[in-house]
């Protein structure tokens, strides 16, 4: 699958198979996002891939008791390391946040070219799932994903057209605002 095909058709699943993921195609989302870039390369992030039923379930309590991500074979808890993180970004800030959401959107975009499905899940209690995974206290949760296939053809299915704002609205040309 190219891209372009792997972008229109990537939707949010929350509705998954009792299915176990393959370990060459679990390796096939870890490389897809090793392969992300981050500000200098420093790659201020790390991973945890849940495969545990029993942890699976704990953490979906923790996101604000969304159960159905525990039916996904795997769950991703995405974290950053800010002290590891480019610290100019924008002459202010640092890269970490963004760099971790440049490695998963490579996650969700490599799942779909193998049949998988994904869904940023951003509501969860940080506390709680640390506590749960074992997250040292300067790490911190960016963003979780099920990774998993989903139960019905019907969740993935190309772009809605109607349902995405248009270029006029979201681009501009040489200054802000300017068509």
């Amino acid at each position: 699958m190219d891209v372009m095909t792997a972008i229109v058709n990537r939707r949010s699943v929350r509705k998954y198979l009792p299915k176990p993921i393959p370990p060459t195609v679990v390796q096939q989302m870890h490389d897809a996002m090793r392969a992300a870039p981050s500000a200098s390369n420093f790659q201020p992030w790390h991973f945890i891939f849940i495969h545990d039923k029993a942890a699976r379930e704990s953490v979906a309590r923790a996101c604000n008791g969304q159960i159905w991500m525990a039916e996904a074979p795997v769950i991703v808890v995405a974290c950053s390391m800010a002290e590891f993180a480019y610290k100019r970004m924008g002459g202010y800030g640092n890269s970490a946040d963004v760099d971790v959401a440049i490695a998963v959107d490579h996650l969700t975009l490599a799942a779909v070219s193998q049949g998988l499905g994904t869904c940023w899940v951003g509501a969860f209690d940080e506390t709680v799932v640390k506590r749960l995974v074992n997250i040292p206290p300067r790490v911190k949760i960016v963003v979780l994903t099920p990774l998993g296939y989903p139960a019905s053809d019907d969740l993935i299915h190309p772009l809605e057209e109607g349902r995405r704002k248009s270029d006029g609205e979201i681009f501009s040309l040489d200054s802000y605002g300017v068509r």
